[in-house]
């Protein structure tokens, strides 16, 4: 077991299907800190968007994000997300309410917002953070920046994988589209865009297995000298 040496913070960015949620799950694990998935934020207020037929746009976020209540709770290793008490863990996973999260990220509104939440949640004890701005803006000091990246065909295999099983059946080139669509819709957005930083680790996960990143981040965070065996 690690011994941890101060608090810190790590942050991991990346676009989707790169592995960030799997990887910083495993990463908290091993280290005993705190995992929180930034993108289930966004997903919750998608959802709760999309669901109650409002329109995502500045105008209707200042009006309705008062109404959603944001919980993460972890059960059995597993992070349990609940929107005004109702798990919705499953629901936001679905191509509509992903697209919806694209969407609903580029409103300055909402991200001031989500991203105070996030904020807060590192202001006293270790984390690690998973998203597309989090070494850029939630925490431009974080102690580890890492940015993961692979190639579309690969990440869209794994985003079909995922897809089934929570029974979607969307072909590859259905997949493929939405993921450079929303890839570009993150990379292209004029607030808090998807970018690599200066002083973040890129990492290609492409011929990587989730295994694999986790023991390379974990070389690199004892390599910083952050945590002894």
């Amino acid at each position: 077991m690690e011994n941890i040496q101060k608090k810190y913070i790590i942050a991991i960015d990346g676009p989707c299907a790169t592995g960030k949620s799997c990887i910083a799950k495993l990463l908290a694990k091993k280290l005993s800190i705190i995992y929180v998935d930034t993108g289930a934020m966004y997903r919750v207020c998608a959802y709760y968007f999309i669901t109650n037929n409002i329109k995502i746009n500045e105008e209707n976020a200042k009006k309705y994000m008062k109404e959603i209540d944001i919980k993460l709770n972890y059960t059995d290793g597993k992070i349990i997300i609940h929107l005004n008490n109702q798990d919705v863990t499953d629901d936001i996973r679905t191509p509509e309410i992903s697209m919806g999260a694209s969407d609903i990220s580029k409103i300055p509104y909402v991200r001031e917002r989500l991203v105070d939440m996030q904020r807060k949640m590192g202001e006293d004890i270790s984390v690690i953070m998973d998203g597309r701005d989090i070494g850029s803006v939630v925490f431009p000091n974080a102690d580890i920046k890492v940015y993961l990246d692979g190639d579309i065909k690969t990440r869209t295999l794994r985003r079909k994988k995922d897809l089934e099983k929570m029974g979607c059946t969307l072909s590859l080139e259905e997949i493929e589209k939405d993921m450079k669509k929303r890839d570009s819709q993150d990379m292209n957005r004029d607030h808090s865009p998807l970018i690599k930083v200066e002083d973040a680790i890129l990492i290609d996960t492409t011929y990587m297995s989730v295994e694999e990143v986790v023991e390379h981040i974990m070389v690199i965070i004892k390599d910083k000298g952050i945590i002894k065996d």
